[in-house]
């Protein structure tokens, strides 16, 4: 009979080719929003510190189909012994860690739909294993399936209490259930387990935000950026609170320094733009508005804003800047394809 982990590699290589393209064909870049769990960078910083990694698989019906189709064939006139497979739990367990390297370094590259079903099967033959949960957990999370999410992360969680990073997860999954509350506790857990986590601190303050504590979430933000001076999210955060406020100045401020760390980051650039016009400088604050969108033009969407945070202060003075004709015009314009110069031929690059 042939050798059960060769079965294996034969159901991932066939999966491979239902899939239909390689890791890179389908390559999507897209940036989640700032609250949300960011699984590869959580997931690879413990494995640069030596953590074990994890990765994909398929469905088991496919490992038996796949296994059952590339047996051979008995001789008729050969005598059929049963025969039973023995199978080794620690091979079984390396082959579940290297499909959940693979679901790692396919999560890295935003494809999350072929990183799923690895991971998946990577729990069913390394089920003690915690960082193959945690992938499994951030993996859910991404596809917004969030109990499934909480259920995997609460057993890495089981497996190893100490991993403040689970913590964080699980806090990010309550807060996208709107569950503030409990989100919160959990980034106190694992911020006990890690105190100088910048990321872990901000997401508290996050919490803290939601459930109406401003002071308390911009101690946090302001220890974030006190562990990292370039934070800039943690600052452009402290200038969403000032708005709303009234100190538009302080407001100001904050995001001319977020600014000043990341110039490419649209919604600090976006909501000085606001501020500025609001104020009466008004060809200043347009030309950051559009240089703003330019950037990222989701920054037009109200919806996004105030996933993002923005409060009503705030995103009503956005709604009336959104509305300006020159703004309105930048935006079609950004909207309008360009034509293709056809005596250069293009590399295609996936977006």
């Amino acid at each position: 009979m042939q050798d059960f982990f060769e079965v294996v590699a034969r159901a991932r290589r066939f999966h491979e080719l239902a899939d239909g393209l390689c890791v890179f064909d389908t390559v999507k870049f897209c940036r989640q929003p700032r609250k949300s769990f960011k699984l590869a960078e959580r997931f690879f910083h413990s494995r640069q510190r030596g953590g074990s990694v994890p990765k994909r698989i398929g469905l088991i019906s496919l490992l038996v189909v796949c296994g059952l189709c590339s047996l051979s064939q008995p001789i008729n006139a050969q005598a059929l012994v049963p025969h039973t497979l023995q199978l080794d739990a620690a091979k079984l367990e390396q082959q579940g860690l290297s499909l959940a390297r693979e679901a790692a370094q396919l999560a890295q590259f935003q494809q999350f739909e072929l990183a799923l079903p690895r991971a998946r099967l990577a729990s069913q033959l390394a089920p003690k294993n915690d960082k193959v949960w945690f992938l499994l957990g951030g993996l859910y999370l991404q596809a917004k399936d969030l109990d499934g999410g909480i259920t995997a992360l609460k057993k890495a969680q089981s497996l190893n209490p100490k991993n403040g990073d689970v913590q964080f997860a699980l806090g990010s999954a309550y807060f996208q259930q709107q569950k503030y509350q409990e989100a919160a506790s959990y980034y106190q857990a694992g911020l006990k387990l890690k105190p100088n986590d910048p990321e872990g601190l901000f997401d508290l303050g996050n919490a803290y935000y939601m459930l109406g504590k401003r002071p308390d979430a911009i101690t946090q933000y302001t220890k974030a950026v006190s562990l990292d001076k370039k934070f800039w999210p943690a600052i452009n955060n402290v200038g969403l609170i000032l708005y709303e406020q009234g100190d538009i100045q302080g407001a100001i401020k904050q995001w001319q320094d977020a600014v000043a760390i990341e110039k490419q980051a649209a919604e600090p650039l976006l909501a000085l733009a606001v501020a500025l016009y609001s104020k009466g400088d008004r060809d200043q604050g347009l030309a950051m508005g559009e240089a703003a969108l330019r950037i990222d033009e989701r920054y037009a969407d109200l919806d996004f804003l105030k996933q993002n945070l923005w409060g009503a202060r705030l995103l009503s003075d956005t709604k009336k800047f959104l509305e300006l004709p020159s703004i309105q015009a930048a935006l079609q314009q950004r909207e309008e394809p360009s034509a293709p110069n056809p005596t250069i031929r293009q590399r295609m690059i996936p977006q």
